[in-house]
């Protein structure tokens, strides 16, 4: 069996998936075939928390343009598609109870403000502040822009009482919230099919290299045999795989994995409202623990590090319409490479740990602890460059592309990225910030002189 394709695209994720839409529906190619041995959106597209924000930290102001292009790009499908896969603009809400990490935060909030992620409003419980604007639960429209930075606990603790009463400021971003990524994706691979694209169930074994160019593409399906598709253009779309993929055409990419875990709890007695935006603890916490189960675990030595401080960052949303029980909890407190192998091993402790540092941030759930039932634990890689930005665009291959190291923001990031990689593709007019996510970065002494100073958990939750 030979075909012909004008573009194929390794990988059928919601970057992938992306990348066939603008190809096929904004730019008018008629024959993309996308090629994964998966069901499409099902190795890492589904496993976070399917949320998006526009609130990131230099240097530079890029990845902020980049991710107001992308949320824009994701209004404009909403609005087309009647809000389809479920839009919101709850916005995220930083919390912490230290008065030094109140100060980082509005440190954080002034640069990400002027790097242009909106104007910073600042509450401090006088007469004279401006209005807050409380958040809307559903749909994305007639929501502020900015964001706003209570330093007033009586006002925090009005908005949110189930959190920790020990909190002493609030940062909430609004041009932020969360979607569906599996309606997304499918919204945009219905719409790249019905204008040309083709997915094809197998795996990628090899990239034809001939006189310095792509010439073909080597798939292995299902239970069949081997067979190519001739084609000057590929296009590595493989997630965490990216890596593996890149060494069939002899390069070595500039990218890890970590394994990231997310817990499903039902809170049957409704201890969260289903109406909050993404809420973040800001501060390392401990595990709660009752005074008797301290004294057990202090005398015994494999279990003792339970009783240390944990790391900062847990975060938690609503999950489900109408009266869904379902809170989605993300916490990742191990970062360290990983090889990627399917299906991930998760730790065993990792939901009990889980549940006890949401007990410090939400008290409430203390005397439910072992009420709670077996959480459901899901999660992925996040694939990545040292700097946590992603690469997207040409490689040093004739007709060879990449769009991946998308870390734990590929859902936001998939709109501006697919629009960014077709334009590589087709020849067409690139946004002002497309260098900074080329391969080609790496080669300039300016940007190594940055990377000096930076590391991989760069923007992330």
């Amino acid at each position: 069996m030979t075909e012909t394709a004008e573009v194929v695209i390794c990988g059928a994720g919601i970057a992938g998936i992306s990348a066939a839409y603008y190809l096929t529906v904004k730019h008018g190619m008629k024959n993309v075939v996308l090629v994964d041995e998966r069901e499409p959106l099902t190795f890492t597209s589904d496993k976070s928390t399917e949320a998006y924000r526009n609130w990131w930290p230099g240097p530079g102001d890029e990845m902020v343009r980049y991710m107001n292009r992308s949320i824009d790009l994701l209004e404009e499908l909403a609005d087309e598609s009647g809000n389809f896969f479920g839009l919101n603009r709850r916005g995220y809400v930083f919390l912490t109870a230290d008065p030094q990490q109140a100060k980082a935060m509005r440190t954080f909030a002034e640069e990400a403000s002027a790097l242009g992620a909106g104007e910073l409003r600042i509450h401090t419980g006088r007469p004279d502040d401006p209005p807050y604007q409380r958040w809307t639960a559903e749909g994305y429209k007639n929501q502020p822009e900015g964001a706003d930075l209570i330093l007033d606990p009586a006002m925090i603790r009005e908005l949110f009482p189930f959190i920790n009463p020990d909190v002493r400021a609030m940062l909430h971003p609004r041009r932020c919230g969360w979607l569906s990524a599996q309606q997304l994706g499918m919204y945009l691979l219905d719409q790249a099919r019905a204008h040309g694209a083709k997915l094809v169930r197998g795996r990628v074994t090899g990239v034809a290299v001939e006189g310095g160019g792509v010439t073909a593409v080597t798939i292995h399906p299902t239970n069949n045999s081997p067979f190519r598709i001739y084609t000057p253009r590929f296009l590595n779309a493989a997630g965490p795989l990216i890596g593996k993929v890149g060494q069939m055409l002899g390069l070595e990419l500039p990218v890890f994995n970590e394994l990231h875990a997310k817990l499903s709890i039902r809170d049957e007695a409704g201890i969260i409202p289903r109406d909050v935006p993404m809420l973040i603890w800001q501060d390392p916490v401990p595990l709660y623990w009752s005074e008797e189960e301290r004294a057990e675990l202090a005398q015994d030595e494999e279990l003792h590090f339970l009783l240390d401080t944990f790391p900062a960052g847990i975060h938690f949303r609503p999950e489900g319409l109408g009266d869904s029980p379902i809170v989605l909890i993300l916490w990742t407190y191990e970062l360290e490479e990983r090889e990627v192998v399917w299906p991930p091993q998760f730790d065993p402790d990792y939901p009990e740990i889980v549940l006890r540092v949401l007990a410090h941030m939400v008290p409430g759930f203390q005397p439910l602890l072992d009420r709670l039932g077996r959480p459901y634990v899901d999660g992925g890689y996040y694939c990545k460059t040292r700097e946590n930005r992603p690469l997207i665009g040409p490689l040093p291959v004739e007709g060879a592309y990449i769009f991946g190291a998308l870390s734990g923001f590929g859902i936001m990031a998939s709109q501006a990225g697919g629009e960014l990689i077709a334009a590589h593709i087709t020849g067409s007019d690139l946004p002002a910030y497309a260098p900074v996510f080329q391969l080609s970065r790496y080669d300039d002494p300016v940007y190594q002189k940055l990377l000096q100073n930076w590391d991989a958990t760069s923007g992330q939750l």
